[in-house]
């Protein structure tokens, strides 16, 4: 085949059907594809193999006579396609005075030739993600998904400034520098609440502020929706909505416009959510509470590892509140996908809930920017990585907001030291040769590492994890650490702190048995975990041929075929572009 073709693992296939040398497409007739080949008017030869694919090929031939039909039924399993039918084929396909090629650039000279102001009034989203990390990194991926992949769609970002977020602005222009496509509007600052009640109940000191707040929310998108061109026909418009902001789509509806809501974590922690509207207000779980049945959670769920602000009336009536809001959307957007929620998103798809879109895993490639992580001490972690042996380092990480006391740090520091595993620890003011506290570490632990690991106090995740010498993650559990541990087939051992982690460890071990459990009911203020048993989990965690290694290498396989065209992720995006 020299000279005449190439075979490729992988192709960028809207440049290829976009180039003058392209005259026919071989395709399996996912409706991307198939939108795609109208796009370019490049005739398609239906090869359909899962999915609606079969349908979308029948459609094509026999509705619309726009596609030339090589098979319509075949699917996986089914008998082989003999060289001759496809030649066959391959040579109608290339005849281009057949109907086929006369009938599809008159269709698609109409698209093909919109001006700016019709392709612009297409389709328009705003986002209105919550400026916390955890929340605002997996939205800002999302909506560069949607950009990069459908150019009738443009979206624009509102910037809310809480007191705690100032870190929010600086990555939202970093992490969007190259997406022209998308829009930043800041929403007027309010007088801040007072910060004590922020230290007291942080969920309603949310809620309140985003009710003094509402009406420049909708001052804004006012603004925004009178800036689109006036053409024959209105935009298409819908919100998009942190679910910690569900308050927020009050704003939409006042003003018409539909609004989904958007659920950085998993569809677990959404039917916990949900299953708040069939409680009263003043039901406020207790951690001695019997097990509670969660329609979306296959298990019994203890109430020691419900959130830290279902188990607090401060906490629980917002909780409360926000959930009755949650039906009131067209649609739910969950960072997750069916291959390791399907009995949760089946749970919630019973035609009592908005309509469930699995989109995730949300992946980005780059680890969050940092001010405090110099170019020289991301070398030096990644040079400390290149030195140690293929799956021999334990990375310890807990999140932005996860620190322990000294006489915890120094257990942890122990068990590391007895256990003789390489390892990077996230550490949030770390100890140094200068500074050392006695208090927080054992006494000569800072020698006793040199060459065996290092202490950090930010760390490039994404790029540690990605590394071949890392083996094991001890994690806080952050829905967003669980992803990216899957992603990179990197087992995590259960160390939860705060927010829902303790919910999401408990459903990695029991449920889904990707994760070896350390804890799964530790929060901040819970007792001094011991060194023993800290050694312990790391030595299990070391085991290469153990279970949960194996599993979690045929989950990573199936969290990235999911985002593949035609997996699960990527058609559920389709699904709620259409439904726009």
């Amino acid at each position: 085949m020299e000279g005449r073709g190439m075979i490729c693992e992988w192709a960028p296939q809207v440049e290829i059907l976009a180039h003058k040398a392209s005259a026919v497409f071989v395709s399996h007739c996912g409706w991307n594809s198939i939108l795609e080949s109208l796009w370019f008017g490049v005739p398609i030869l239906t090869w359909p193999i899962y999915a609606k694919q079969q349908l979308n090929a029948s459609l094509m031939v026999k509705e619309f006579g726009l596609a030339l039909e090589l098979k319509l039924d075949y699917r996986t399993d089914s008998d082989v396609v003999m060289a001759n039918e496809i030649e066959k084929g391959l040579k109608q396909l290339m005849d281009k005075d057949s109907v086929v090629h006369k009938k599809k650039p008159k269709r698609l000279r109409r698209t093909k030739n919109m001006d700016d102001t019709e392709l612009n009034n297409k389709a328009k989203l705003i986002f209105i993600p919550s400026p916390g990390i955890g929340h605002l990194s997996s939205a800002l991926e999302f909506a560069k998904l949607l950009i990069n992949r459908y150019n009738h769609l443009s979206i624009t970002i509102l910037c809310i400034k809480l007191t705690t977020t100032s870190i929010s602005d600086s990555y939202i222009k970093s992490d969007l520098s190259s997406q022209s496509q998308i829009e930043l509007v800041n929403v007027p600052e309010i007088e801040p609440l007072p910060p004590e009640l922020l230290l007291k109940a942080p969920l309603y000191y949310v809620l309140t502020f985003l009710q003094n707040l509402a009406p420049h929310v909708k001052e804004t998108v006012q603004s925004i929706l009178s800036s689109y061109p006036n053409s024959g026909s209105e935009p298409a418009v819908a919100l998009v909505v942190d679910f910690v902001f569900a308050s927020l789509i009050d704003v939409g509806r006042e003003l018409s416009i539909p609004s989904y809501l958007y659920m950085p974590s998993n569809a677990g922690f959404l039917s916990l959510m949900l299953s708040l509207r069939n409680r009263r207000m003043e039901d406020v779980f207790n951690d001695s509470d019997p097990d509670i049945l969660i329609p979306g959670i296959s298990n019994l769920v203890p109430s020691m590892v419900l959130p830290d602000a279902l188990l607090s009336k401060d906490g629980y009536v917002p909780c409360h509140k926000l959930a009755q809001k949650f039906i009131d959307t067209k649609g739910i957007i969950v960072n997750t996908f069916m291959e390791i929620e399907k009995y949760a998103i089946d749970a919630l798809s019973d035609g009592k809930n908005p309509p469930i879109y699995a989109i995730g895993p949300l992946i980005n490639p780059k680890s969050h920017p940092n001010s405090k992580l110099e170019q020289t001490q991301y070398d030096m972690i990644l040079r400390f990585l290149d030195n140690q042996e293929t799956s021999s380092v334990v990375f310890l990480c807990f999140g932005s907001r996860g620190s322990f006391s000294p006489s915890q740090t120094r257990e942890i520091a122990t068990a590391l030291q007895r256990s003789g595993v390489r390892f990077l620890w996230a550490m949030r003011s770390p100890p140094n040769k200068a500074n050392d506290d006695e208090s927080a570490l054992p006494e000569g632990f800072l020698e006793w590492m040199e060459g065996m690991g290092m202490i950090c106090e930010w760390v490039p995740q994404i790029e540690i994890l990605a590394h071949k010498a890392v083996c094991g993650f001890v994690s806080h559990c952050g829905w967003n650490s669980i992803l990216e541990s899957l992603w990179f087939g990197v087992p995590i051992l259960t160390w939860p702190i705060y927010a829902e982690q303790q919910l999401n460890a408990f459903r990695m071990v029991k449920e889904f048995g990707l994760a070896l459990e350390l804890k799964l009911e530790y929060r901040t203020g819970s007792d001094v975990v011991m060194a023993d048993e800290i050694e312990k989990g790391l030595k299990k965690l070391m085991e290469k041929d153990s279970i949960v290694h194996k599993k979690l290498q045929e989950m990573k396989d199936m969290a990235r075929n999911a985002v593949l065209d035609g997996g699960s992720s990527f058609n559920s995006i389709g699904e709620f572009v259409d439904s726009i």
